[in-house]
């Protein structure tokens, strides 16, 4: 009796993807760390001047590429020298695959990862900024072209690392990134070339302007690495064209690249008090704490005539019938993570900025005691016990002085509520007068 036995068929075991391998094993996920890391500490050291303004969180993610496109830079020429350092460059050479092939799978997982690194951060930023957000919308116009400009870099730092024969290769090619950012970037007529420049949060680009400079970062690196490891290698002529291309359209448009931001003209307002008051439309949300901070200001002033129309937050001088409202930027002072620091402080110097004596170059007497009294009577400074307990231990000048001052500001809360009306109207006529005729005495 014969016995067959059968042999299962053998099973074809299928080689995992080099791209594969490359992205999850060696370096590449330790450079995207490395750039998520890098990023959120620069944003995180700084949170206070960023976080609750769109703008302002947009402006300083974009202001960290001047750290993060020279560390791309030197973790692609890190990665770029690795057979180098392995001794296997001649083992390599032997493969069927072309040098751009094996170039591109080598490097590719690289910038995938320095760009999810990029991306994870704006993610984690926008996250940050969302719950204390005062207005506007999310500023994500810039984000892909950051993004072209990081593929860029780690692409040129590895085509540099395999060219340049020393593990020195990596930090002299950080440094050197780092020095023609900054270069570029204080450079009045090639700051526009630069894809780390630094925008103002009233601005931004104008909707071409990251596909512009994607073409003009991406362009050179594509034509190093096809000089390189491309067959033919004519057809680096290609992306430099397309890149000088890119650079000329930066370089001509200049400074009309940024165009103002339509938040940043309008002005939210509550009209319901006099004067009224108004922000940028940027930060309408924080309009209920700044109207609750000078809520006893225009509550005091109730009646009194010839007051400015409005306190309003725009850039520049303020019409002669408007008064500026306390700067709101930048953020860390006076306003953090959406909500005023001092409102005392801030309606302080809201009465000080409705006055309108800063260009006024000396004041008599009486006009400083009427200003004074005045400064008192609305919203007194947060100083002003500490002041006049130091005028009161210093020399007879400064005694005299703080006691024609008590004077002053007893006098104006001593008046009954008609008198002191009339009394404040006849002030506030004089306002942005520096001749100070008809400031009333006290």
């Amino acid at each position: 009796m014969t016995v067959t036995t059968t042999r299962p068929a053998p099973q074809k075991v299928r080689a995992p993807h080099p791209l594969r391998a490359e992205a999850v094993r060696g370096f590449a996920p330790l450079a995207g760390l490395a750039v998520l890391l890098t990023a959120g500490g620069m944003m995180i050291a700084t949170s206070a001047t960023w976080q609750g303004g769109w703008a302002e969180t947009a402006s300083r993610l974009h202001e960290s590429l001047l750290i993060t496109l020279p560390m791309a830079a030197a973790a692609g020429c890190w990665q770029g020298g690795r057979e180098r350092r392995r001794r296997t460059e001649e083992l390599w050479g032997t493969v069927v695959r072309p040098p751009l092939t094996r170039l591109l799978a080598a490097a590719v997982p690289s910038a995938v990862w320095v760009v999810l690194g990029y991306l994870l951060a704006v993610a984690a930023v926008s996250l940050a900024t969302w719950p204390y957000s005062m207005g506007d919308r999310p500023h994500l116009v810039s984000v892909p072209g950051d993004a072209t400009a990081l593929v860029a870099a780690v692409l040129a730092g590895h085509v540099v690392g395999r060219v340049v024969p020393t593990v020195l290769a990596a930090p002299l090619t950080g440094m050197v990134g780092y020095v023609v950012l900054g270069v570029l970037g204080s450079n009045g007529t090639a700051k526009s070339l630069s894809p780390a420049a630094y925008i103002w949060p009233t601005h931004e680009p104008v909707w071409w302007q990251p596909l512009a400079m994607g073409g003009w970062t991406l362009g050179p690196a594509a034509a190093l690495t096809l000089a390189y490891a491309a067959r033919r290698r004519v057809t680096a002529l290609l992306p430099l064209t397309a890149a000088a291309a890119c650079g000329a359209l930066l370089l001509h448009t200049g400074s009309g690249l940024w165009q103002p931001d339509p938040y940043a003209g309008r002005q939210a307002c509550d009209t319901s008090v006099t004067p009224a008051v108004c922000v940028n439309a940027r930060y309408a949300r924080l309009l209920p704490q700044v109207s609750d901070a000078l809520s006893g200001v225009t509550g005091k002033l109730r009646g009194v005539r010839n007051l400015p129309v409005r306190w309003e937050d725009h850039e520049g001088e303020p019409p002669a019938d408007e008064t500026q409202l306390p700067m709101i930027t930048p953020f860390g002072w006076s306003v953090v993570r959406g909500r005023l620091t001092e409102p005392k402080r801030y309606a302080w110097e809201a009465v000080a900025l409705m006055q309108g004596r800063g260009d006024c170059a000396r004041l008599p007497e009486r006009v400083s005691l009427a200003d004074d009294a005045v400064s008192a009577y609305l919203a007194p400074s947060p100083e002003q016990d500490s002041f006049d307990k130091r005028d009161a231990q210093g020399d007879a000048a400064d005694r005299a002085a703080l006691r024609a001052r008590l004077a002053a500001r007893a006098k104006l809360a001593g008046m009954d509520e008609d008198r002191r009306r009339a009394w404040l109207s006849a002030y506030f006529a004089s306002r942005n007068d520096c001749a100070m005729k008809g400031v009333p005495s006290l």
